[in-house]
């Protein structure tokens, strides 16, 4: 029992040091020299870990979820709001989830193709429309499916505009714009004007109310 916990923590310690060693060089330009001298972790336990500079990219695009922990509240169309406001908060503070984002925009760096990432993401938006369906707040011509998807691409483009833009400092402003578009075709005036769109909205503030 005792080496089963050490050896996660070794695992750990080597996959939040690969996290920031790719964040910080990309995928071409990190190395697992780079990793080893990040993690301190010998050669021997590196590769008893992770054979390869592509097995430690491969975990950590694979658990870009894992590493951020979702607001809480009631699933409906507010919390898919806060979600999106909490993930810019995420990828300015949380090198894991930042470097999961990075590799999987990247990927054609490790000769894949895979948007499983982006369709786990999908799936997350769509759980909340339909939720938002379920409390009558959507337009009846509102695809809950098509719409997790269309978010999730506009979304993966803002992020990379923002990063290319400002280091995504501005990307709490440009998340505010993009639900200023949506949200007319996605609910009602109504609607709206009760909800909450802002920066604020992901740390608990009361954000901005959505113009009707």
């Amino acid at each position: 029992m005792v080496k089963q916990e050490r050896a996660l923590r070794t695992r750990e310690t080597i996959l939040r040091a690969a996290a920031e060693v790719f964040d910080e060089f990309g995928y071409t330009g990190t190395t697992i020299s780079k990793i080893m001298s990040r993690s301190g972790v010998t050669q021997g336990g590196m590769y008893f870990h992770f054979k390869s500079k592509e097995a430690l990219a491969h975990a950590v695009m694979a658990s870009q979820q894992d590493f951020v922990e979702l607001p809480s509240g009631p699933d409906g169309l507010q919390r898919l709001i806060d979600i999106t406001f909490h993930i810019a908060h995420e990828l300015t503070n949380n090198v894991l989830f930042r470097a999961s984002v990075r590799l999987a925009v990247e990927q054609g760096e490790l000769g894949i193709e895979d948007d499983t990432a982006y369709q786990e993401w999908v799936e997350q938006f769509h759980l909340q429309l339909v939720a938002a369906r379920h409390n009558g707040e959507l337009r009846a011509d509102v695809d809950v499916r098509e719409f997790a998807t269309v978010l999730v691409g506009a979304y993966t483009g803002t992020q990379i505009f923002s990063n290319a833009a400002t280091h995504r400092r501005d990307l709490p402003e440009r998340i505010v714009a993009l639900w200023r578009y949506f949200l007319p075709a996605l609910t009602s005036a109504k609607n709206r004007a009760g909800l909450r769109i802002g920066p604020g909205v992901a740390a608990g503030a009361a954000g901005p109310a959505a113009t009707p």
